[in-house]
């Protein structure tokens, strides 16, 4: 996948400096949003150390791990000769795990639960495996006619950032500002956990959405086989 990644690179001009850049903001707005206490969702867990007694660990430690100023300094991690994607401006690797509970709007009052937001649309869409990295931008229109929407009727997105490029590639090709699009970090700063990201970047979507009283956000992902995944929201609390 990652030489997936230098392709995509390749195919949309984005240079290392590109994706660098793009990582350290990642970084950066995941710091900023674990030192102002945002993500609310993290449950604490606590990790025995043997002699060391146990370390309670409640919140991510992975934004806090890099020296941004030694980021344009590494090696491509693929291809080495002239290659633009890093351990650095691709996503890190990190355990963790995420649930979501999902029910009827009927059931949820039945059982007297408050719902936090409604599912409005979703979709999936393929392409070639070696362009997986742009599938989301095929998703997402997808999601969006499912929903009965449009592009500008998305406040926030949150795009699961595999790599730099991902991102990069995804924003170019649906016209979507940086502004509106993982302002809390992404997979680069805070990990990218085989089979948690989907349901993290849904739960960081609605803590966006909420601290920013915004109503309308979209997720998407894409998959090492070619194929993307997208889900409309709309918060309700």
């Amino acid at each position: 996948m990652g030489m997936c990644g230098e392709k995509c690179a390749k195919d949309y001009t984005f240079s290392r400096e590109d994706q660098d850049a793009y990582a350290i903001s990642s970084y950066e707005r995941a710091r900023t949003a674990v030192e102002a206490g945002y993500f609310t969702d993290v449950v604490p867990v606590e990790v025995p150390m043997g002699r060391k007694g146990t370390v309670t660990i409640d919140k991510d430690e992975e934004p806090f791990s890099v020296d941004l100023e030694r980021l344009p300094s590494l090696r491509p991690a693929f291809d080495r000769q002239t290659g633009t994607v890093t351990a650095a401006n691709a996503s890190s690797l990190n355990d963790g795990a995420a649930a979501l509970v999902l029910m009827t709007e009927k059931e949820a009052r039945a059982r007297g639960i408050p719902a936090v937001a409604r599912l409005l649309g979703w979709g999936d869409a393929e392409q070639d495996p070696v362009d997986f990295t742009t599938t989301p931008s095929l998703a997402v229109p997808v999601a969006l006619e499912h929903a009965r929407l449009s592009l500008g009727d998305v406040e926030y997105h949150e795009i699961n950032e595999a790599f730099s490029v991902v991102a990069l590639a995804n924003m170019h090709l649906m016209g979507l500002s940086h502004d509106r699009v993982n302002v809390m970090g992404g997979a680069v700063a805070l990990g990218h956990p085989i089979g948690m990201s989907g349901a993290r970047i849904l739960g960081t979507l609605l803590d966006v959405l909420r601290l920013n009283d915004a109503t309308i956000g979209c997720a998407s992902i894409c998959n090492g086989g070619g194929g993307a995944s997208a889900i409309v929201l709309e918060r309700l609390t």
